[in-house]
């Protein structure tokens, strides 16, 4: 009976997750990378975002010294957001062909940052690491056929560890990135 019960559990969630709908493509700004969307019924989205950035900025503030160093880098960075599709009951007017759709959002995001600093002939390896909490606003247009275009604001906050080699020494200090403007295509299946 439990081998039965667990099949059916099976095939139930597995129909689940293929009526949804979903959506695959690439989010370019400031922050570049592969976006995945997937429908949790119809008025929700789970985003899931990995990407990389080149000269991307971000701002670390030390507590110990009292100090915000603000710095340009390449970097790795990883999102999930939960998102509310026409929240409110706010919707756009109705078109002959596609839909207009707005959505508000929160998750997390984490990442890894690089940089390297010459001064007088020295080289210095610098690195930063971050986790924090995520928001998001957006506005995406789907159209007739499988294809889904958005413009999104996705800030970021938290906590950030950061490594300077000219000091040697690793900061604890506050991690935001409030750039986050990304436009979005996507194939929907």
């Amino acid at each position: 009976m439990k081998k039965i019960l667990f099949a059916a559990l099976l095939v139930f969630a597995s129909v689940m997750v293929y009526a949804q709908p979903r959506a695959i493509g690439v989010r370019l700004g400031s922050f570049n990378g592969l976006s995945y969307e997937h429908g949790l019924g119809d008025s929700n989205m789970l985003e899931i975002e990995a990407g990389w950035g080149f000269g991307n900025r971000f701002t670390v503030w030390d507590h110990d010294l009292n100090a915000k160093y603000r710095h340009w880098m390449n970097s790795f960075q990883a999102a999930v957001t939960y998102d509310w599709i026409d929240p409110f009951g706010a919707t756009f007017p109705s078109m002959p062909k596609g839909e207009w759709h707005w959505y508000l959002g929160l998750g997390a995001t984490g990442g890894y940052g690089w940089w390297n600093e010459n001064f007088y002939g020295w080289t210095w390896s610098n690195w930063v690491g971050f986790v924090g909490g995520t928001g998001r606003v957006g506005v995406e247009y789907d159209f007739w056929f499988p294809l889904q275009i958005s413009l999104d604001y996705r800030p970021t906050l938290g906590p950030a560890f950061a490594h300077f080699g000219e000091a040697d020494r690793t900061y604890t200090g506050l991690y935001w990135d409030v750039i986050g403007v990304a436009l979005g295509v996507r194939y929907k299946f």
